[in-house]
């Protein structure tokens, strides 16, 4: 008697997935998009990343620039006011980028870099600042850890060198706007991963995203050595510009985690290629202004500014918020 009632015991539990009466199905909405989709192979994307690369040798924008500070660990983030600015690039290093106050067009702030080290003059703070392209010891204010390079990284996807980086292929989706129903969907992407090797050591470098509906780099993912992501920097709107083939992003945003602070520039005028003479890029000391020479940095006081005395090297520059308004 007591294995019949054991035998109906299990009967009944291996049957009750059959019953219904213990589970319930539900359907999982994941719109995907019905765009077409366009192939390529690692061999594709990077020939693209380098050709592309290859055919900008000089930029001359006029430029919106919105900027915003905050985060996580801020708990809260502040945007400032849209200026117009203004930005030359010639390869390999060289970049000016000017900003101006709104309505009165004074320059809010001056910046160039060579590409090892950048001058900045802050007018209203009457101080010119001097410093190597990357931070040594970083700032508790957000916007006095930007460097040029930052903005050099996020404006142009640089070429993948096959003597110290390797390039890996992924394929994956994600959360954008379809282009045919202008609803947020899961939009097949690729993404070319390149890692950095050489007596350096070796570290997953950065990350391109590719729109699978154009082949046009969506975002790039920047990473430091010890694999903290650097800067995030999306592409949006591209156009043809200047010289047939030449694609460029009317939108660019780019965000540094670590510090927290974000900048757009919209396109108001993209010229390409146009020749850029060197004294665009010069940059020189106002008179009465005064000086901060950053450790890392080497800087000669020009003579007729030699009545200025220039303070201790410290890294904490006074590169403050072009759009604060004052």
């Amino acid at each position: 008697m007591l294995s019949q009632v054991r035998t109906f015991i299990l009967l009944g539990v291996a049957l009750f997935p059959l019953t219904g009466c213990l589970f319930r199905t539900h359907n999982v909405a994941r719109p995907m998009s019905t765009a077409t989709l366009e192939h390529a192979t690692l061999a594709d994307l990077v020939n693209r990343i380098n050709s592309d690369a290859a055919k900008i040798k000089t930029l001359n924008l006029t430029v919106d620039i919105g900027s915003s500070i905050g985060g996580a660990k801020k708990g809260k983030v502040t945007e400032f006011q849209e200026v117009r600015g203004y930005v030359l690039v010639r390869k390999p290093g060289m970049l000016r980028m000017i900003g101006l106050f709104p309505v009165v067009r004074n320059r809010a702030f001056d910046m160039v870099s060579d590409g090892n080290q950048f001058k900045l003059s802050i007018p209203p703070k009457n101080k010119f600042v001097v410093g190597p392209k990357d931070v040594r010891v970083p700032s508790k204010q957000p916007f006095e850890n930007l460097r040029p390079q930052q903005i050099m990284d996020a404006l142009l996807i640089k070429e993948i060198d096959p003597k110290d980086e390797l390039a890996v292929l992924e394929s994956g989706t994600e959360r954008a706007e379809d282009p045919k129903s202008k609803k947020e969907v899961e939009l097949p992407n690729y993404v070319v991963d390149v890692i950095h090797h050489g007596n350096d050591g070796a570290w997953l470098a950065r990350k391109i995203f590719f729109s699978r509906t154009d082949l046009q780099p969506t975002r790039q993912v920047l990473y430091d050595k010890l694999g903290n992501i650097d800067t995030i920097a999306r592409y949006g709107n591209y156009t043809e510009e200047g010289h047939p083939g030449i694609m460029f992003p009317n939108v660019i945003q780019f965000e540094r985690p670590q510090e927290e602070y974000a900048m757009q520039l919209g396109m108001v005028k993209v010229t390409v290629n146009e020749p850029l003479r060197d004294d665009q890029f010069e940059l020189t000391q106002p008179v009465g202004s005064q000086l901060q020479i950053l450790e890392g940095a080497s800087y000669t006081v020009p003579a007729r500014s030699s009545n200025t005395h220039p303070q201790q090297p410290h890294e904490n520059s006074s590169i403050e918020s072009h759009s604060s308004g004052r």
